[in-house]
């Protein structure tokens, strides 16, 4: 009972620190992680950026999601293969790195998403 408590534990936190993390940046919106292992953060997309997703063939979502690996390392699965809301963008992202990892990968989250603001803005 006590390898559960502290499995469940661990997961409460770092949905808590993924909710978090994804709140404090600008430009992006999480609701809390409830029930699932996954995140599901709306970004507020630049048109510039819709308008570059859309020359190449792509949804904007798609767009970010690609950049976000080539240019971080990061995978998350764009929310256009979820059947988002017309005019939202989202993506998928797990909460099941531990510790470090996870705490570095929200660093290079926030570096990234940032340059791409600040590109594509």
């Amino acid at each position: 009972m006590h390898e559960k408590t502290a499995i469940l534990d661990s997961l409460k936190d770092r949905a808590r620190a993924v909710y978090e993390a994804y709140n404090s940046i600008d430009g992006i919106e999480c609701n809390p992680v409830q029930g699932s292992m996954y995140a599901f953060p709306r970004i507020e997309m630049p048109q510039k950026a819709i308008d570059k997703a859309k020359s190449l063939n792509q949804e904007a979502d798609f767009f970010y999601a690609m950049e976000l690996l080539e240019n971080s390392g990061i995978c998350v699965v764009p929310g256009s293969g979820f059947g988002q809301k017309p005019g939202t963008y989202h993506f998928r992202t797990t909460i099941l790195p531990q510790g470090d990892v996870l705490h570095d990968m929200l660093e290079r989250f926030n570096k990234f998403h940032n340059k791409f603001m600040k590109e594509y803005s």
